[in-house]
């Protein structure tokens, strides 16, 4: 397996200086729970600085939390989850899962075959609510661009991969990809699993394993610093924002490269003396440091 390559930044999207808003990136991210507020918020932060548009699609007490951050999120539009569809086709891509919760309970067959958004916030166990909603997203939306992360991916069916055709990016820990896939994670499995079900996946940790359905890279760096709650959110944004106008295994690989190179940036300041938000507002530099 070999060691991440900076000359793949060289096919990282840039605007052009003659493209009109929306040319340069729309998101749609889809989290948050009643009981997580944070964790997709700092999505929404870093990828509300790559992107022109940010689409957010939440339960109700975030989306008014972003309604009252607008002054930060001026190029966003808050969606109830219900009308999030009028929303998908335009997107270029979809985050779905920071902030959204599992559950270990068994979800009845009646369930399965969601047939209408309208319907889920009847659903009182919010993590069925993740489970349905995310099977009836990829089912209905194969065609799109998905990074799956969090709670979505904790409730993820990997045979929901297969009719994305290659569409997917996957960012486990290692206990989310166990769990996803029943298997350690190991570099081999990783490896394995890519190319089984035709996605990419970022194992997060010390050294993140980034594989495709054909091969795989080591992206090293990052501190202790970054194991607080909500750098893998981060992360998570902003390879979304950058699957927006690139292929998934650079989007992949470049989300990576910053986050690290972002982490060891306010280490070398502050030591392990900061959080997720202030990860976000360094990426943004590191960008220019290797883009510009």
């Amino acid at each position: 397996m070999r060691e991440f390559d900076e000359i793949i930044l060289k096919q990282v999207y840039l605007p052009e200086s003659s493209s009109h808003k929306g040319q340069n990136g729309k998101l749609l991210i889809i989290g948050g729970s009643s009981l997580f507020h944070a964790a997709s918020l700092w999505a929404l932060q870093i990828a509300s600085k790559i992107v022109d548009m940010v689409f957010y699609a939440s339960v109700p007490e975030n989306n008014q939390i972003v309604h009252e951050a607008k002054l930060e999120f001026r190029n966003g539009i808050v969606v109830p989850r219900e009308d999030l569809e009028n929303y998908i086709e335009e997107a270029d891509c979809i985050l779905i899962g920071p902030g959204m919760v599992r559950t270990d309970a068994p979800i009845s067959e009646s369930k399965l075959a969601l047939k209408s958004l309208k319907t889920l916030s009847s659903i009182k166990d919010e993590g069925a609510q993740t489970f349905l909603l995310t099977e009836y997203l990829l089912r209905k939306y194969p065609h799109k661009k998905w990074v799956i992360d969090a709670g979505a991916l904790q409730m993820l069916n990997p045979k929901w991969l297969l009719p994305l055709k290659g569409n997917a990016i996957l960012t486990p820990h290692e206990k989310e990809f166990e769990r996803t896939f029943n298997l350690k994670a190991t570099e081999e499995n990783v490896a394995n699993m890519a190319a089984l079900y035709k996605t990419t996946i970022i194992l997060k940790g010390h050294a993140d394993i980034v594989c495709d359905s054909s091969e795989c890279v080591v992206v090293k760096g990052g501190n202790a610093g970054m194991t607080k709650g909500g750098t893998g959110d981060v992360l998570a944004g902003l390879t979304a924002a950058l699957y927006c106008k690139n292929q998934p295994f650079v989007a992949a690989q470049a989300a990576s490269f910053f986050n690290k190179k972002a982490g060891d940036a306010l280490f070398e300041r502050v030591g392990y003396f900061f959080n997720s938000s202030e990860l976000a507002n360094e990426i943004p530099v590191v960008m220019k440091k290797y883009l510009l």
